[in-house]
């Protein structure tokens, strides 16, 4: 069943431009409204299909397809992995990350991703569901993500990163405790010339804001809670290794030990949102992972 987004047309709204009815009233953009109205049944009215130029008459229902006809035509191939489900609806799908999982296939990951393993699920469950994430951790980060479902949601979705409607809240272990116990680091961070990955801070780079908090001490390492203001690479990982203190465990800004842990301490914790179609505030939480917590005993 293909998931569909109606609006029964008032007499205030009869007559006017199908188009403006998608983009106005069911907040739709161009981009989506341009990839349904090719499709069968991308636009209808009353069951019929119509063109974007049709105008309704009142008491007329408008339906508009969001899901994916075809699922991404090969770009993300199906593979099983596991998945560990917080939430799910028709719309979207919040997971806890295990760490060492990429979430987008690239180079050297083209079938171990979270990515792939949401495109098997789907296909295995009989979702016309499709991959669209609306924002990433790093591999070896842990915890809370979401993925829309459909073109739609996605778009929703990403017009809330970066504002209040849309919170992410981590926590991290380090190295030392910083002083002051709390406070903002504001260093721009741009890449590290002659790496592929490393960022570093630089007076060019973009404006990066870190808010942190040390939430616990304890034998020369330090539980934080930390909030992003803005979403640059690694960002969190810099910024701390910039004031001193990096994650523990973090092979490119710090020290790494497998012995104490196998990945930087990092772990998405919260995640809030309001929902893409209804509006809804969503709020999920998930404690700290064992082998985070095992590094403050």
């Amino acid at each position: 069943m293909s998931r569909r987004l109606e609006l029964t047309v008032t007499p205030e709204l009869a007559g006017v431009k199908v188009d403006t009815l998608l983009k106005k009233h069911m907040g739709l953009s161009g981009t989506v409204v341009r990839r349904v109205k090719w499709l069968e049944d991308g636009i209808l009215v009353d069951g019929a299909r119509v063109h974007t130029d049709f105008r309704p008459s009142a008491g007329q229902v408008l339906s508009v397809r969001l899901s994916d006809p075809q699922r991404n035509s090969g770009v993300v191939v199906p593979a099983q992995g596991p998945l560990d489900i917080v939430y799910e609806d028709d719309d979207l799908i919040v997971l806890n990350k295990a760490p060492g999982v990429s979430v987008h296939p690239g180079p050297g990951h083209f079938d171990d991703t979270l990515g792939n393993f949401l495109v098997d699920y789907y296909e295995k469950t009989g979702q016309e569901a499709d991959f669209h994430p609306v924002h990433r951790l790093d591999r070896g980060t842990s915890g809370l993500l979401v993925a829309a479902k459909h073109p739609h949601a996605q778009e929703v979705l990403k017009r809330q990163l970066h504002t209040p409607d849309f919170r992410r809240v981590y926590l991290a272990v380090c190295e030392g405790a910083p002083e002051p116990p709390a406070g903002t680091i504001d260093a721009p961070l741009g890449p590290r010339p002659g790496s592929l990955m490393e960022q570093m801070v630089r007076p060019d780079g973009k404006p990066a804001s870190t808010r942190y908090e040390v939430l616990e001490a304890c034998g020369g390492r330090a539980l934080l809670r930390l909030e992003l203001e803005t979403g640059r690479t690694h960002q969190i990982r810099v910024h701390m290794a910039h004031i001193g203190h990096p994650l523990t465990g973090d092979f490119l800004y710090g020290t790494e030990d497998k012995a104490l842990i196998a990945r930087p301490a990092l772990h998405s914790g919260s995640l809030s949102f309001c929902h893409p179609l209804t509006g809804e505030r969503l709020e999920f939480d998930l404690p700290l992972p064992p082998d985070m917590a095992r590094l403050l005993l």
